[in-house]
């Protein structure tokens, strides 16, 4: 059937006919993924999570998944493992409309915003049992299929959307913020010889997954969900994206950004306390600056979208165009970047003591 002529749940539907048992299945779309479509699938006995995954994403990546999961579960740590197809796969390809996969659903909520300083302690120490479970694991990860978490290519591409898109109506506002990103960078030390080691990817809280709604079950992390972005990378690009995530407890836009130096320093004290792994004093040193790369990365990256109109999801109901939608995140990583830096400072010294310095 042709894809515009098909209801999405439909569409859900005949994805999910390559798994045996899943027969009159009730599905309901999942909001707050910016690059992929999830859905609820309710089936009896069984609650599973299907998802439409952005083409931008190797189909590799469901290798680099199962292989992870099936890893931390040895471990005792709960991840979310995919469910083979009938045909053994980890996925099932409809071509024009996308690859699909499924998996059970673990038990525990999500939430957008940070809720206390103890919510944000649990989340770290889970992120650190996360990091030393695979410190052990020596495998090969295939490339999530786009430059990820790759400061030089995010400036190249943005530089590539200013010059190729310079009729677009945005170009004069997204060139002022590249040249602030641009000056920001420009002052960055080298990191290229950080060890790697296997990240998650993208913690942004609402992959973290917590007991319940309320306390004390809210403040209890239990599980990481969607390892789409797994890596080996420098550890301070985790944290980083945790942090930006974790310790804005504002919006996405500019006036709205607000950095909370409790969250901050209660999740650095349950992450650091948590980890079992031996740090070199550069990848300590590189935790204080952390929150600044990645948030003026993830502003680059909006940035060049918001003239490309290509990869996030964006919100039809409050903006009139996704580039509008993405200049807006542009900016606000851009104020949480500030934010950061002013408090470098402050923050080194939760991380290290009081004799650190920024």
């Amino acid at each position: 059937m042709d894809e515009s002529q098909e209801s999405a749940e439909q569409r859900v539907l005949r994805a999910l006919a390559a798994w045996s048992g899943l027969d009159g299945a009730q599905v309901a779309p999942l909001d707050g993924g910016l690059i992929n479509q999830s859905w609820l699938v309710a089936a009896p006995g069984c609650e599973y999570i299907a998802q439409r995954v952005h083409g931008d994403f190797s189909p590799g990546i469901h290798q680099n998944i199962q292989a992870v999961s099936r890893h931390l579960a040895g471990r005792g740590i709960s991840v979310a493992q995919l469910v083979e197809t009938d045909a053994g796969t980890l996925f099932s390809d409809l071509g024009p409309s996308g690859r699909w996969r499924l998996m059970k659903r673990l038990p525990g909520v999500t939430f957008r915003k940070c809720q206390s300083a103890a919510q944000a302690s649990s989340a770290g120490a889970l992120v650190a049992k996360f990091h030393g479970g695979m410190a052990d694991w020596e495998g090969e990860l295939v490339p999530i299929g786009f430059p990820f978490h790759d400061m030089d290519q995010h400036l190249a591409d943005l530089s590539r959307a200013l010059a190729d898109r310079a009729e677009h109506p945005l170009h004069a506002e997204v060139k002022e913020v590249a040249e602030r990103i641009f000056s920001a960078q420009a002052s960055w030390p080298s990191r290229a010889l950080l060890p790697r080691r296997v990240l998650h990817g993208d913690l942004k809280l609402s992959n973290v997954l917590f007991a319940g709604l309320a306390p004390p079950e809210r403040d209890r992390a239990e599980a990481l969900i969607d390892l789409d972005t797994i890596s080996r990378l420098p550890l301070f690009y985790d944290m980083g994206d945790a942090w930006r995530s974790w310790c804005n407890v504002g919006g996405e836009g500019p006036e709205e950004v607000r950095l909370d130096s409790e969250i901050f320093h209660a999740s650095a004290e349950g992450y650091l306390s948590a980890l079992k792994l031996d740090l070199q004093s550069e990848e300590r040193d590189s935790l204080a600056p952390a929150l600044e790369y990645v948030s003026l990365e993830l502003c680059a990256r909006f940035a060049a979208d918001a003239l490309c109109e290509s990869h996030f999801a964006w919100d039809p109901t409050t903006f009139p165009s996704a580039g509008e939608h993405n200049l807006y995140r542009a900016l606000g990583q851009l104020s949480l970047h500030d934010q950061a830096r002013e408090t470098r400072g402050e923050r080194a010294r939760s991380l290290f003591g009081s004799g650190a310095s920024a």
